[in-house]
């Protein structure tokens, strides 16, 4: 799975990386995204604008908002047959900007997890593939949402956890983002591990297991 993230380059930074998008000048580093915070999001409605949308995905027929910090993550093999996610994977997809992202690894003998962190050996801002909703209240209050694709994790990650997110490359970005409606057998060979020989991972502190902690200690090698 993928249950936190970092965004914490400046705004030039991403618009050097993402030159076709609209990014706003007030971005506010992030060292360690949580479940149903905010997360910077591109969705595939034409507009090339990053907004901001809540992590956890709600259908649009869920009864309770709250049904959104489970779904989370999405495994890209059931995405087609999932009833949360298969609309969704047809029509909404979007990107999850980040520039990092945390899996705790286990231990021989057991004990305490080792929080891992995971970026690109550039150090440069990625795309994770997600998947967006619409939600609307009683009262219709709206609430935008989305997720964060899974795969099986490459040979790297093998070795820190039994998943990954899946990193879209940027030659994907447009097929991704398509407006139109898609089959899901035109976009299942995008949804595979990202090379490991482009990524990095260094055990980072335990400061990074609460949410509360947002700081940049989190993201340093101990």
């Amino acid at each position: 799975m993928c249950g936190r993230f970092t965004l914490t380059v400046e705004p030039g930074q991403l618009r050097e990386t993402f030159s076709w998008l609209d990014i706003p000048d007030e971005l506010t580093p992030r060292y360690n995204v949580a479940p149903t915070q905010p997360v910077a999001v591109v969705p595939n409605d034409g507009k090339n604008k990053l907004d901001f949308f809540v992590w956890g995905l709600i259908p649009s027929w869920a009864k309770d908002p709250q049904i959104g910090s489970r779904m989370i993550n999405a495994r890209a093999e059931t995405l087609a047959e999932k009833p949360s996610f298969r609309a969704a994977y047809r029509r909404r997809r979007c990107l999850v900007l980040a520039d990092g992202f945390y899996e705790w690894r286990k231990e021989p003998g057991g004990g305490p997890k080792t929080p891992m962190y995971i970026q690109m050996e550039s150090r440069e801002p990625f795309a994770f593939a997600g998947l967006w909703e619409t939600w609307y209240s009683k009262d219709g209050d709206k609430i935008l949402s989305c997720n964060i694709i899974t795969t099986e994790p490459n040979e790297l990650i093998a070795k820190i956890h039994n998943r990954m997110p899946v990193i879209l490359p940027p030659d994907v970005y447009n097929e991704w983002l398509a407006p139109e409606e898609r089959q899901p057998e035109k976009l299942d060979f995008l949804l595979k591990p990202f090379p490991a020989q482009d990524l990095i991972a260094y055990p980072v502190s335990k400061t990074v297991n609460s949410p509360k902690n947002e700081l940049p200690e989190c993201i340093l090698p101990v």
